[in-house]
């Protein structure tokens, strides 16, 4: 009994934070080149975004804590420029757990994220909560070059941005596009229903490379394809309600396998609030 208990909170806790199971797991980073100035660290945890200017460094998101030396490693194997600032996706722990950690290593480092994102964190106690958030759309221009960061608004939760690299035509929309598949975080303000209009305005964006939260370096063709097949689960899901089906047996009987989808509980961790929300 003591060991299912114990089981359940480890599982429970994993939903909560919004971490995703495959990707926790990987050992080791990696770095992947987009180009001569801007990589990705790809592993255990949500993929960063590394952008070298001459007056310092840009990071999208920075893994769990337990990364931030190996992570602080791979930058100076990139960049000897110090850490400017850090922009968060969202509030979730593989993304935001490095925080604390990497101010602390870099004086003078800000951190920025969606005002929704920052209100979570302080209401989670979290550390590493950021001095500057934003609304709709902001911007930093470091050494010359420019990063942006837009809300388009709820998704996975009610706190994630896309964050463009303009000169480079690149976007990084953390859990907003998840190659495996989506989760729908209900208590962290994420809505199914608005998520596939959130991507269709970020779609709008000048740019043809996309890095996802998890996953592979992908194409805006990619998203696109993601998007309609989301737009499918939930047009799937609306169809058994109007069947009358409870949650229960609708979620029992839609289909999901043919969407490709590896996300370990897709129909527990997102379907149920989804079925609630239509």
């Amino acid at each position: 009994m003591k060991n299912t208990l114990v089981l359940r909170m480890g599982a429970l806790m994993m939903v909560m934070g919004g971490l995703w199971l495959g990707n926790s797991q990987q050992p080791g980073l990696t770095v992947e080149k987009i180009a001569d100035d801007l990589h990705v660290i790809v592993g255990n945890g949500g993929n960063v975004a590394v952008f070298t200017t001459d007056d310092g460094l840009i990071l999208v998101d920075d893994k769990f804590e337990k990364d931030v030396p190996e992570i602080l490693a791979k930058v100076k194997a990139i960049s000897t420029k110090p850490i400017r600032y850090i922009i968060n996706t969202h509030h979730h722990g593989d993304h935001t757990g490095g925080n604390q950690k990497m101010m602390e290593a870099n004086a003078g480092l800000e951190i920025v994220q969606h005002k929704n994102a920052r209100e979570k964190m302080v209401a989670g106690k979290m550390p590493g909560i950021p001095r500057l958030t934003f609304g709709s759309e902001t911007a930093i221009h470091l050494g010359g070059k420019e990063v942006r960061a837009y809300y388009f608004g709820r998704g996975h939760t009610n706190g994630d941005i896309t964050v463009l690299f303009p000169a480079h035509r690149v976007m990084h929309l953390g859990d907003m596009f998840n190659t495996g598949g989506p989760f729908i975080d209900y208590a962290g303000g994420g809505s199914g229903v608005e998520w596939t209009k959130s991507i269709y305005n970020a779609l709008k964006l000048e740019a043809d490379t996309v890095i996802p939260g998890h996953g592979p370096i992908s194409k805006k063709a990619d998203l696109a394809a993601w998007n309609a097949k989301f737009e499918t689960l939930r047009n799937r899901m609306q169809t058994l309600k109007k069947q009358g089906k409870s949650k229960e047996d609708a979620i029992a009987a839609i289909q999901v396998d043919d969407l490709g989808w590896g996300v370990p509980g897709l129909k527990q961790r997102a379907l149920p609030g989804l079925f609630d929300e239509l």
